[in-house]
C-alpha cells in the first residue's frame, strides 16, 4: 500500500489536495494561466504536466485516465483537441511559473502559473530563417579570418624563397 506523502498537504486532509489540485488544473486548462500561492503552484505543476502528456497520446485509456482527475467533460475535451496537440513536438516543460510577489491580504507568496505557448508554423519559421543568418553571418566571418591567414601563409614563402634567390644570383655574380 503506497504511503502518504509526508509533511504539510494543501488544504489539510490527502483527499482535499487531491480535488484543489484537481481544480486548479481544471482553472488552468480552461484560461491558460492562473494566479495562486507560490506552494499551489509548485504542487500544480506535475499534476497539469502529466495530465498534458496522457492528453497528448490521446487514446480513450489515456482519456478516461484524466476524467479520473478532471471530471469537466468539456475541459478534457479542450486538453485534448486543442491544448495537446500544440505541444506534439515538445517533450515536456508544457508550464512556467512566475512570481509576482505577495498578496497585500496575508503576505503570502503569489504565483502565476501559466501554459507556455507552443511556437506557430510563422514563428519556427522566422526562428528558422534567423538562425541560418546568424550561420551564414558566423561561416562569412571564419572565410574571411581564413583568407587573410591564408594569404600571409603565401605572403612568407616569396619571402622566404627571395634571400634564397638573391643568394644564388650573388654567386652567379662573382663567378
Amino acid at each position: 500500500m503506497p504511503r502518504p506523502a509526508k509533511g504539510a498537504r494543501l488544504g489539510g486532509s490527502a483527499a482535499h489536495e487531491k480535488l484543489l489540485l484537481a481544480n486548479l488544473a481544471k482553472s488552468l486548462f480552461e484560461h491558460g494561466r492562473i494566479t495562486t500561492t507560490e506552494a499551489k503552484a509548485r504542487r500544480l505543476r506535475p499534476v497539469a504536466e502529466r495530465l498534458v502528456t496522457k492528453a497528448k497520446k490521446g487514446d480513450i485509456h489515456n482519456r478516461r485516465l484524466v476524467l479520473q482527475t478532471i471530471t469537466d467533460k468539456s475541459v478534457v475535451h479542450t486538453l485534448f483537441t486543442e491544448i495537446a496537440p500544440r505541444y506534439e513536438n515538445r517533450p515536456g516543460g508544457y508550464t512556467r511559473i512566475t512570481k509576482i510577489g505577495n498578496r497585500r491580504g496575508d503576505n503570502a507568496p503569489m504565483a502565476v502559473i501559466e501554459l507556455v505557448e507552443a511556437l506557430t508554423v510563422a514563428q519556427q519559421a522566422t526562428g528558422e530563417a534567423e538562425a541560418a543568418t546568424k550561420r551564414a553571418v558566423k561561416e562569412d566571418a571564419l572565410k574571411k579570418d581564413e583568407a587573410p591567414a591564408a594569404e600571409s601563409v603565401e605572403d612568407a614563402k616569396p619571402a622566404e624563397d627571395a634571400p634564397a634567390a638573391e643568394a644564388a644570383d650573388d654567386k652567379g655574380k662573382d663567378a
